[in-house]
């Protein structure tokens, strides 16, 4: 894995899990490359790896899903649309991106909530990062109506117009405006930082909005496990799930990229979960 800092990322732990399961010798190894110019030489010296096969593949994270895109020979249509990869690999002959971000949140959605359907499910997704454009790409591909709320609507906005053929499923507006947040949702996400450890008392949902009757909770931020906006939705009679699985989830899909192999989810879920 690609990214900076890498101090705390589940990831060797889970894949390690994966090859241990499937009797497969590798190993996963985290390069953590500071955003300099040093940092590019770092990372095309790696990408160069990958292509000579010195290398079986490499995930990406922050800061490096966006800057990478121009360094490689092609795209997958959701790492296109989305506009970031995160996992890397080789396809006759070619360094393609791919991003399982928004496929690994299905997976775990659909998981979670099994028995509950999402077609043209009323959807508000808190934050308009990067993880949000996996998640908005996901969900409108589904068939969902999404509205992007963002402390900055502009932010919000920008990201709705990057998927123009889905414009009347989706809408940007104000995560301020409580009349607007404390609508009927029949999912909410959070793609925030907001809750995360070492600031774990921080919750994007405002403390005097109630939330809507019979909303589901999906929180991408998973350390803490019960991060606040999860235990207040538990409070509130909801279900509601951090993203540990969307983790694994993803993790999964590009394990199978890379080895050719059914990922063993088990395990890999085992890996974090204890």
């Amino acid at each position: 894995m690609i990214g900076y800092p890498l101090g705390h990322s589940l990831s060797p732990a889970i894949h390690q899990a994966a090859l241990k399961a499937l009797g497969l010798v590798g190993e996963y190894r985290l390069y953590p490359i500071e955003p300099s110019s040093q940092g590019s030489r770092e990372l095309d010296a790696l990408l160069e790896q990958v292509r000579t096969g010195q290398i079986q593949g490499l995930n990406v994270t922050i800061p490096h899903k966006r800057t990478v895109l121009p360094l490689l020979d092609g795209l997958s249509p959701a790492a296109a649309a989305i506009g970031a990869a995160n996992t890397l690999y080789l396809k006759a002959g070619r360094l393609v991106g791919e991003n399982t971000d928004a496929a690994g949140f299905w997976a775990d959605l659909s998981r979670q909530f099994q028995g509950r359907s999402f077609g043209s499910a009323r959807v508000a997704v808190l934050g308009a990062g990067g993880s949000a454009r996996a998640v908005v790409y996901a969900l409108l591909e589904q068939g969902c109506r999404v509205t992007v709320l963002a402390r900055r609507v502009s932010q919000a906005e920008e990201l709705a117009a990057q998927f123009p053929a889905h414009h009347s499923h989706l809408t940007a507006g104000n995560l301020a405006d409580f009349g607007l947040i404390a609508s009927a949702w029949d999912l909410i996400v959070n793609t925030t930082p907001l809750g995360m450890s070492p600031h774990p008392a921080g919750s994007p949902w405002p403390q005097l909005v109630p939330f809507p009757p019979g909303t589901l909770v999906y929180d991408l931020v998973y350390n803490p496990r019960q991060t606040r906006l999860v235990q207040r939705a538990w409070e509130a009679g909801l279900p509601a799930v951090t993203g540990l699985g969307m983790l694994v989830e993803q993790a999964a899909i590009a394990f199978e990229l890379w080895t050719g192999r059914q990922a063993p989810r088990r395990e890999m879920l085992e890996s974090v979960y204890g």
